[in-house]
């Protein structure tokens, strides 16, 4: 029996932020997906934004700098960057996603731009068609 072939899995912001401050909240499935050294991890530079929004807003709190915490967590973590190209700008005119939210949109569309397996714990982004989904559930 031979092992599962390497997966470049692109990481939702709350995902990314759960592996590190919480991951008792993805399933063991996910979990155990995500620790597979055979895998590679990637980031869009949208869930970086998120997430210094996020701390500016109170909304999660980390226990250093936001710019500390996200340069340890990227190196410890060993994630790729998925850039914001013009590619990923085309692929969001070109989704069917049940919401607006631009971040959204642009982590969806870097994962279509790329061929990335987008790892999400969003029910709007799972039901999107046009990309490969990893659901934390």
């Amino acid at each position: 029996m031979g092992r599962n072939p390497l997966m470049k899995l692109l990481l939702d912001t709350h995902i990314w932020i759960w592996m590190v401050l919480q991951p008792t909240r993805l399933s063991r499935r996910v979990a155990r997906v995500l620790d597979d050294p055979e895998n590679q991890l990637w980031l869009s530079p949208i869930s970086i934004w998120e997430l210094l929004m996020l701390t500016r807003k109170g909304r999660v709190q980390l226990n250093e700098d936001p710019v500390l915490w996200t340069r340890r967590t990227l190196e410890q973590l060993q994630l790729h960057e998925a850039p914001l190209t013009n590619e990923v700008a085309l692929e969001t005119s070109i989704l069917t996603l049940a919401h607006s939210d631009p971040s959204d949109r642009l982590i969806a569309a870097s994962a279509k731009a790329f061929d990335l397996t987008l790892v999400t714990a969003d029910e709007k982004l799972i039901a999107a068609p046009e990309i490969k989904v990893l659901a934390n559930r």
